[in-house]
């Protein structure tokens, strides 16, 4: 009992990056233990195309669970398939990404099996045989280190926390048949709405250009646009909870406890205050930098460079300097 299982997930028909990453996690936890780990990856038909690249992140296995009613994300149907491959192997590990799909998901697979689950690690690790998971509690004030005694042990993984190492190897893929009844369900998806075209979620950005209640007008969001395209490819714009209640902004771009949490390579914080609940989303960022005209802004507590100003002013220059930069690539 020391194989790992990656429930791994497709999007648009090509496997997300934070299953690349949970993928790499599961083989180093694996390999500790003594096992291999294997990638379940569950779709419609022609999922097997973008599903062997797991391979190289570390899975030694593939199994494909495909079926056409699976086409679109099921949440009973999944749950199912999940709970049915985890019973038929000898697993000391299931791991799902912290993604919208992931967090549907993986309670109800902890619910079926009857074991907990550790939501949104940021850490995990074996230490004298065991697994030992760290995740952020009371709004990411704190972090607190798990030993879950069940078998096997379930945990979700927040995206863009672990990275994605590739080891060159190839995995052997496997065909699994689910028994599949869409006659039972209760929930079916009747309709797929496209976000704004060109528009970078923000929990897939390396890079996110933030702006809270200082921008003092959705008109003003242009300043931090032509900061993002400056920058470059891999930029997503993000907000705080304040600007989309005010309708400023789409939900899809709140980070923070109510949004989405973030773990992105860089994180500018703009006119935003720093108030826990924004800072519970992205205080795993690698690189923060705030901005902002109060010196005494919770933000500059948690920022790795902060620049205490009028954002008004500073905006436009960093975005000069930035281009410059690029230019000169």
């Amino acid at each position: 009992m020391a194989d790992v299982l990656i429930v791994a997930e497709t999007r648009d028909g090509r496997i997300i990056g934070a299953s690349r990453e949970a993928t790499a996690v599961a083989a180093g936890l694996a390999s500790s233990l003594g096992g291999r780990a294997e990638a379940l990856v569950v779709g419609g038909p022609d999922t097997s195309t973008e599903a062997t690249a797991l391979g190289r992140f570390g899975a030694a296995t593939i199994t494909l669970a495909e079926h056409e009613a699976l086409a679109d994300y099921q949440p009973e149907a999944y749950a199912d398939v999940v709970v049915e491959r985890v019973r038929a192997g000898d697993y000391a590990a299931v791991l799902f990404s912290a993604t919208t799909l992931g967090k549907d998901l993986a309670p109800r697979v902890a619910a079926l099996l009857d074991v907990p689950l550790a939501c949104d690690a940021t850490a995990v690790e074996v230490e004298e045989g065991t697994i030992v998971i760290e995740r952020p509690v009371y709004a990411g004030k704190a972090f607190a280190r798990l030993e879950i005694e069940t078998t096997p042990v379930l945990m979700s993984l927040r995206p863009n926390a672990f990275p994605a190492a590739e080891t060159g190897a190839e995995g052997k893929v496997q065909t699994f048949t689910p028994h599949v009844d869409p006659s039972g369900w209760k929930v079916r998806v009747v309709e797929r709405q496209q976000a704004r075209g060109g528009t970078l979620d923000v929990s897939a950005a390396s890079i996110i250009v933030s702006g809270g209640r200082g921008m003092k007008d959705p008109s003003n969001w242009k300043l931090l646009e032509e900061l993002r395209d400056a920058i470059g490819a891999g930029v997503a714009l993000g907000a705080s909870r304040a600007v989309v209640d005010a309708g400023w902004r789409p939900h899809g771009e709140q980070v923070g406890q109510t949004g989405k949490t973030v773990a992105p390579t860089l994180y500018f914080a703009v006119g935003i205050s720093g108030a826990i609940q924004h800072l519970a989303g992205m205080r795993t960022a690698k690189t923060i930098v705030a901005i902002n005209r109060d010196a005494d802004a919770p933000i500059f507590n948690v920022a790795d460079y902060g620049i205490v100003g009028d954002l008004f002013e500073i905006l436009p220059r960093l975005t000069v300097e930035v281009a410059a930069l690029k230019a000169g690539d």
